[in-house]
């Protein structure tokens, strides 16, 4: 069944017929190409160490030696915030900038794919309603975003009165026209998303 609307699908949809066969001599295939064995492409057979985990967009790479100093080892004093996919942490970047660093959990199932997916959609997503990516690390399996900070706390923060931290300081209660300010800001994030990305 469709997920929009009552009509069948095939249950064996007929094979596409224009499907050509593979070229022999293919780099990836491992044969007359100047791939390795392992159907890698060609150049990437004597390389020494992890790979580099570089994306190919404008977004600045981080170390994960500096943000360990930054963050003090990503001690309990630099937290700020935790949530069900990671922590995040308070940290001044070497270019003075205040920053919010989201270390991922190492235990989570997500391929670095879906990471670089992640960092991409960020980089792309430049609107007034989303803190801006500052930079990412790809380090040792660890993943990292680091955004711009937000100094009165994440939007769950804001709308509840608290710090997502195990004895944080009650915060202010907001009023129903802020809350309505906020929602609006939301739901243009929103649009912006499904419009513009």
């Amino acid at each position: 069944m469709f997920c929009c609307g009552s009509a069948e699908e095939e249950p064996n949809p007929p094979p596409n017929k224009f499907t050509a066969p593979p070229k022999s001599g293919n780099p990836y295939s491992g044969g007359s190409g100047g791939g390795t064995e392992r159907g890698e492409p060609r150049g990437s057979a004597a390389r020494n160490g992890p790979p580099q985990k570089v994306l190919p967009i404008k977004v600045p790479t981080l170390s994960l030696d500096d943000l360990n100093t930054r963050t003090n080892n990503f001690g309990p004093k630099a937290l700020i915030g935790e949530g069900s996919y990671g922590r995040v942490f308070y940290a001044k970047l070497s270019s003075g900038q205040e920053a919010a660093i989201k270390k991922l959990d190492t235990a989570s199932p997500e391929p670095d794919s879906g990471f670089t997916a992640q960092v991409q959609k960020h980089h792309y997503a430049k609107n007034d309603n989303f803190v801006g990516l500052l930079g990412y690390c790809l380090e040792q399996n660890n993943r990292i975003f680091a955004y711009e900070y937000a100094t009165k706390g994440s939007l769950h923060d804001v709308l509840h009165g608290w710090k997502g931290v195990q004895g944080a300081e009650p915060g202010l209660v907001l009023t129903w026209s802020q809350r309505e300010k906020i929602a609006h800001g939301a739901a243009k994030g929103i649009e912006f998303l499904h419009e513009k990305c």
